[in-house]
């Protein structure tokens, strides 16, 4: 029997959380010498906690607790010559979603965080230190410890089906803490490792699907989800007999080992700027991986865990991964989703890019027919071709099968009228951002639609019920707007206008579901949520540049938040039209707190698109518009303005009523602006910081 730290820390959490969903390990024995004779009996573990794949395995105290009293058994079976082997594989469509976050929360001291990494790596290295072979059949969801599990098995095989496998614990503010930095460089060495621990979560927590992972080396051997387990044991029973061979490669060299950490460095540097401690921790661990011992590799996980999980930046994080976990899929303010009507055609009105992107997603996700129009052949034949050639794309890269890619690109069609139209359930428009334009499309489209049809807009700013006036139908006129670019930033706000009926919103937020994005209801204000906060936020830093302040000062002002991109970088992506018009519509709605600048002014008119150049080097014809100016400040100055201008402005917001609570501004800026989990959402930071306050005397949270 292993001694597992059962110390006061543990004893703690165990009765500060008598609410865990206990993972439980539920084993079964299979005669392997069934499929190849002579390989003996496997002890299968599934971990299990009784509810369906939409609650996942995690592990909490109990739940390590269980699986080790199943080890205990295993290892007393192996010792007399029961088993030949150990296998741990997850309920349908999960092996486990890794640590019960709800119970790590709780660990408020430091004996407390310190218990929960202790305990981990208690009960998963035992997976390798049986005295029988072990395997790791990964059936679906692999996530954080839930992949570690695996990583301690000798043996790994994965489901092509699987689709999260990931390592996400720097996203959320914390490492992986049970064995992930240690063993994972090296199994497929540092610089993948790097890229599942690093860089992977900081690129908006990208997940691994099945094929990848087995690419990266992280399983052995790649099987259908139809017969996975099946022929995972005939697998094992093979590696057991000698009839399959796995090969190892060798470690990676001192000097590679130290590249690959000085590149990762140099991304987290770019993404961060120092501004979050938990990917410099976990840099520190893969480091130090190199010339460690396991037991030593394993104590300095724990020492890492033990800081990390009482941090401000696990607060941070868990806020924000609860608001994107649960407040996200239950919208605030929705109406009963009976009212929602089928949608079995689509229609685009626009040919653009931005149209284009819409039309692919819709293609991708319904399924159903999509209609694009404008104004001429040549656009219409644009804006397909671009559709077909996403698709083309998908299907050489080998995630979209032939008769797949056949089928999607027969759904996609253009014309030049709008009769096409007339049997669709849901038509968007994404034309000129000008009011009297999207005006003439919806009245051209009412006399074609049919009446229940729903009509949305993607417009970024402008008023839905000015849109909606004077047409027959207005209750059926909602804002739907899509973030550029669309397949990527998952939010939707569903602008709800002065006539928008329940049936046209239930319809929205039933589409936006369909399309996998999350939507957030919003009261029809100009720009919405992201766009006035991002406008007024991005607005600070260029009156300071037209005050006088250096561009290179005004444009790294912002660096100690760790934010995606610099201020001037965010004005290129939006492009500086786009984000001029926004400028015009909300200085004129609210001319005491927004202003146009003369220089965004100057660079639009230059007809220039871009600050950076290719290289990333500054346009020198932009920074020559970008100086002059009496009135410098400096960086924090800057900064500190910027900050307390989100705060005055989302207690107008509130007072209002653009969003139902705060909990929705934050959920509109991480999922629409890429505001960092590790600041959480942007008013527990004000609130944190002392800004709301300042600004605003009060907190936003209570």
């Amino acid at each position: 029997m292993t001694t597992i730290p059962n110390g006061p820390g543990l004893l703690l959490l165990e009765n500060d959380y008598p609410d865990e969903v206990v993972t439980r390990a539920i084993v079964r024995d299979v005669d392997l010498g069934a499929v190849a004779p002579g390989a003996g009996v496997l002890a299968l573990v599934t971990l299990d906690n009784g509810h369906d794949h939409t609650k996942p395995n995690t592990f909490g105290v109990r739940g390590l607790l269980s699986l080790n009293a199943a080890l205990d058994d295993l290892a007393a079976r192996a010792a007399r010559g029961e088993i030949a082997a150990v296998g741990v594989t997850g309920k349908p469509f999960v092996l486990a979603a890794g640590a019960d976050l709800d119970g790590a929360a709780l660990a408020d001291t430091r004996e407390k965080a310190l218990a929960i990494g202790r305990l981990g790596h208690a009960v998963f290295r035992r997976l390798g230190e049986l005295g029988v072979p072990s395997f790791c059949f990964i059936n679906g969801v692999a996530l954080g410890g839930g992949l570690e599990v695996a990583l301690h098995c000798a043996y790994r095989t994965i489901s092509s089906g699987a689709g999260m496998v990931a390592l996400p614990e720097c996203f959320l503010g914390l490492v992986p803490g049970w064995g992930g930095t240690y063993l994972l460089p090296r199994l497929i060495g540092p610089a993948a490792a790097l890229k599942v621990i690093i860089e992977n979560p900081l690129s908006q927590n990208k997940m691994l699907r099945g094929p990848e992972a087995f690419g990266l080396g992280i399983a052995d051997a790649m099987f259908e989800p139809a017969d996975f387990l099946e022929e995972s044991l005939r697998w094992a029973a093979g590696v057991l007999t000698g009839s399959a061979t796995v090969p190892r490669s060798s470690p990676a060299s001192a000097a590679d080992w130290d590249a690959a950490v000085a590149a990762a460095r140099f991304f987290t540097d770019g993404k961060l700027h120092g501004a979050a401690p938990a990917p410099y921790r976990a840099l520190e661990l893969v480091a130090g991986a190199r010339t460690r011992t396991r037991d030593e590799g394993f104590a300095a996980e724990d020492e890492a865990l033990a800081d990390l999980l009482l941090s401000d930046e696990l607060r941070a994080g868990l806020y924000a991964f609860d608001l994107v976990q649960k407040r996200a899929k239950r919208p605030a303010g929705a109406p009963d989703r009976s009212l929602a009507r089928p949608v079995t055609k689509v229609g685009v009105a626009g040919a653009g890019l931005m149209a284009a992107q819409i039309a692919l997603l819709f293609v991708r996700r319904l399924q159903v027919p999509v209609v694009l129009t404008d104004l001429d052949q040549a656009r219409v034949d644009s804006g397909v071709g671009y559709v077909h050639a996403e698709i083309d794309r998908q299907l050489s890269r080998g995630r979209l099968s032939p008769d797949a890619a056949s089928r999607q690109k027969a759904l996609v069609t253009g014309s030049v009228s709008k009769d096409g139209f007339a049997d669709a359930d849901f038509v968007i428009e994404a034309v000129f951002e000008e009011l009297s334009v999207k005006k003439q499309v919806f009245a051209e489209l009412e006399a074609v639609v049919r009446p229940d049809c729903v009509l949305a807009t993607n417009t970024s700013s402008l008023s839905v019920t000015a849109m909606a006036a004077g047409l027959a139908h207005p209750g059926r006129v909602v804002g739907f707007h899509f973030f550029n670019p669309v397949a990527v930033l998952p939010l939707v706000e569903v602008v709800r206008g002065a006539s928008t009926d329940d049936a046209a919103v239930a319809t929205a937020l039933a589409v936006g579901a369909t399309l996998k994005k999350n939507c957030v209801i919003v009261a029809d204000r100009p720009a919405f949520v992201v766009n006035r906060l991002l406008t007024r936020f991005l607005g600070e830093f260029i009156a300071a540049v037209d005050e006088g302040t250096p561009f290179e000062v005004a444009e790294h002002a912002a660096d100690p938040l760790g934010l995606p991109m610099t201020p001037f970088l965010l004005l290129q992506l939006v492009g500086p039209a786009v984000a001029l018009h926004v400028a015009e519509t909300l200085a004129a709605a609210f001319p005491d707190r927004f202003a146009v600048s003369p220089k965004l002014r100057a660079l639009v008119a230059t007809g220039k698109t871009a600050v950076y150049r290719p290289d990333f080097s500054v346009d020198p014809d932009v920074l020559a518009l970008l100086a002059g100016g009496g009135h410098p400040s400096a960086g924090p100055e800057v900064l500190a303005r910027a900050l307390e201008g989100l705060a005055q402005e989302i207690k107008i917001m509130l007072d209002e009523g653009v969003v139902a609570a705060a909990e929705d501004i934050d959920l509109c800026m991480i999922l629409g602006a890429g505001w960092p989990f590790h600041l959480g959402g942007i008013t527990p930071y004000l609130d944190r910081t002392g800004i709301a306050a300042k600004v605003n005397g009060a907190q936003f949270h209570g």
